[in-house]
């Protein structure tokens, strides 16, 4: 080693301490990631969360808003120049415009900071002045989440679990044509691969449309630039000895390399640095497509939250070297399509979802929670008479017709357990009720000044999130 190479580590070595020293007084970041399953609206979610900590009015169990900690927010550009800005102006005007319309859906990572001027409280307040605190929401698809499962998983043990898991779906029947024509110990020939390819990803989409949460892997779904990589052209194989050249060994090696090439360098540059996450979840739609979509839901978000125990796998525990997300929030969307009477319910048919996942990620340390909420309100309550019995019901604008209407969508029961029996038990349908969705369009807003769009219960989700950081 020559003495420039001494002086140039002696160089780095000065700016590492620095850097650590300079931490303890640059100003904190909260980094909240935002995922979504399959329609959970987490596009509306950033939206409306971002404009009701620009106006505050709406939220009064976030306590920093509410006591006046918080003096002022504002919007600031985004610290990672290489990650896409979440287009916040645009969806909201999508949302709060004369003629207003659900925004389109981001595919990718995007990120947004949103920075508050607060008030320190205890006896040095006054003298310090305010302090500032940045939160950098990073936005990602869910279907990404459940990829992390895939890193403990040899292509053998997936193939065989992706397999019996859609040998009873109708939906598959079109993947399982093409692999029965296919001989696995062949020579590998690109044009097969590709067959089986794109026959397993639409199988993918169908199975997502009908509710299914086990879409892995994730990239399938939304490949960006990936599309009609080889990275992304493997599909699920019956056990064979493939020998080298055949096609079972091709599509081994294709499905190392996603995990290598896909799957770590997200987890790497993106979710090892999250503080905070929220993983939003359209329990109502798992509910409204039957026991099987809800089993379904449950082991997803088991296994999203195993995503947040570094300690099960090596790669996490690696990159993220003793850093954990301090909490984690489960939210049920689209509370506003039921009446406020039956939000307890939903919030505890989440709970009992989570119950298994959350006492292990509890154990690991992660505070987590439960609740039902409604990012931006599209209705209105209303209670109606019909064959001589009042029923609790909701309007709002249908998204197919644009008219107005009454919807009651069922009773959710007092006993989760009336939704998780069933489920477990791999029941075909609901044995004693039938619980109804209907897609609403976002109503008409007139806001007053101070005041973001309405909501259910999005600032005590803020509260659970980053309020302990505001104060």
């Amino acid at each position: 080693m020559g003495i420039g190479d001494l002086a140039e580590g002696l160089a780095r070595s000065v700016g590492g301490i620095g850097d650590a020293v300079g931490d303890v007084f640059r100003e904190p970041v909260i980094r909240l990631g935002v995922t979504g399953l399959s329609r959970a609206g987490k596009t509306v979610f950033i939206t409306s969360l971002v404009a009701n900590l620009l106006d505050r009015g709406r939220m009064p169990q976030l306590i920093a808003a509410r006591d006046g900690t918080i003096q002022t927010a504002y919007l600031r550009p985004q610290p990672d120049n290489t990650v896409p800005r979440f287009d916040y102006e645009t969806h909201l005007a999508a949302l709060t415009g004369d003629v207003p319309h659900w925004p389109d859906s981001t595919r990718a990572v995007s990120q947004l900071r949103l920075s508050f001027k607060v008030r320190p409280g205890g006896l040095l307040g006054p003298v310090t002045g305010p302090r500032r605190i940045h939160l950098d929401i990073v936005d990602y698809p869910g279907e990404w989440l459940l990829d992390l499962g895939l890193l403990d998983k040899s292509y053998r043990q997936w193939s065989d679990e992706v397999l019996a898991r859609i040998a009873p779906r109708t939906s598959a029947d079109a993947f399982r044509g093409a692999l029965g024509a296919v001989d696995p110990v062949a020579a590998f020939d690109e044009t097969t691969t590709k067959t089986l390819a794109e026959a397993f990803t639409a199988y993918l989409h169908a199975a997502r449309a009908e509710g299914y949460y086990d879409c892995t892997p994730g990239r399938f779904l939304l490949p960006g630039e990936m599309a009609g990589s080889p990275v992304l052209t493997f599909a699920p194989l019956p056990a064979t000895e493939g020998k080298t050249g055949a096609l079972a060994r091709e599509m081994e090696r294709r499905f190392e390399a996603y995990k290598r090439e896909v799957v770590k360098p997200f987890f790497r540059n993106h979710f090892a640095k999250i503080d905070r996450q929220v993983v939003l979840v359209d329990a109502l739609g798992a509910i409204h497509s039957g026991p099987r979509a809800v089993d379904d839901l449950r082991a997803a978000m088991a296994d999203i939250l195993g995503a947040f125990r570094p300690g099960r796998n090596a790669f996490l525990s690696q990159i993220l070297l003793g850093k954990r997300v301090e909490k984690i929030l489960f939210a049920a969307t689209k509370a506003d399509h039921l009446h406020h009477a039956q939000h307890a319910r939903l919030t505890a048919i989440m709970e009992a979802l989570l119950r298994d996942a959350k006492d292990r990620a509890d154990y690991a340390g992660a505070q987590t929670a439960a609740m039902s909420i409604a990012a931006l309100r599209a209705t209105v309550e209303e209670t109606i008479t019909h064959d001589g019995r009042d029923l609790d019901c909701v309007r709002g604008t249908l998204l197919e017709t644009g008219k107005q209407a009454a919807f009651y969508p069922g009773e959710l029961p007092e006993d989760p357990a009336r939704i998780l029996s069933p489920a477990r038990s791999g029941g075909q349908k609901w044995l004693d009720a039938d619980y109804q969705i209907m897609r609403f369009a976002p109503a008409r807003l007139t806001l007053k000044p101070g005041e973001g769009p309405p909501h259910i219960r999005l600032d005590k989700a803020a509260e659970f999130l980053i309020g302990d950081r505001l104060r």
